[in-house]
């Protein structure tokens, strides 16, 4: 019996250790999600992303707008998702009424993108992204870039790590040369 007693006990002390060792491993991966990254967002239908989540993958962000001239970029912006999602590229689109070309609610919002686009990357709650009251992930944007939205559709670029963030006009397609150049170097290979 002393045997098993102490072969048991062997076991609960490194079963401890491993998961000891998990939890710190967990806590600093946590704490080591900052700066851009440390961002709880909401979407339309009031889901959470946690954009530490993303560190990692390359990201697009745009500022949209329903009742844009360039609204029709949406078809773009979803080829490209759908596209390199499984290679990591994530798309997130932030409704906003700064223009003065956005419906007025998040529901008209979400049922406008996906009747007339099918769009199917995340969009977040309506809000601003330019002036005081931009939201805290476009504020670092503008920071980080010294570049802030001039119209909608204005794109933002996050390399992995966020140490790296570039800015493209309205007028630049998101499946341009200039923004998959960027992109495709991060993106993983096809399986």
């Amino acid at each position: 019996m002393g045997e098993f007693a102490t072969g048991y006990q062997r076991s609960i002390l490194i079963i401890s250790s491993v998961l000891l060792l998990l939890g710190t491993t967990y806590v600093n991966s946590a704490q080591s999600c900052d700066g851009i990254y440390n961002q709880q967002l909401t979407t339309l239908q009031g889901e959470k992303i946690n954009l530490c989540d993303y560190q990692a993958q390359p990201i697009l962000v745009v500022n949209t707008a329903s009742k844009c001239g360039f609204t029709p970029q949406f078809e773009a912006l979803e080829g490209m998702y759908s596209q390199y999602k499984a290679q990591g590229l994530m798309v997130i689109g932030f409704p906003s009424n700064d223009f003065k070309q956005e419906l007025s609610d998040n529901k008209q919002i979400g049922d406008f993108c996906k009747l007339t686009y099918a769009v199917k990357f995340p969009m977040m709650a309506k809000s601003n992204v330019t002036g005081p009251n931009a939201n805290p992930l476009y504020q670092q944007l503008i920071a980080k870039t010294g570049q802030a939205p001039q119209w909608n559709f204005y794109k933002y670029v996050i390399l992995p790590g966020g140490k790296e963030v570039y800015a493209y006009e309205s007028s630049v397609l998101p499946d341009s040369k200039e923004i998959l150049g960027k992109i495709k170097p991060y993106l993983k290979p096809v399986k």
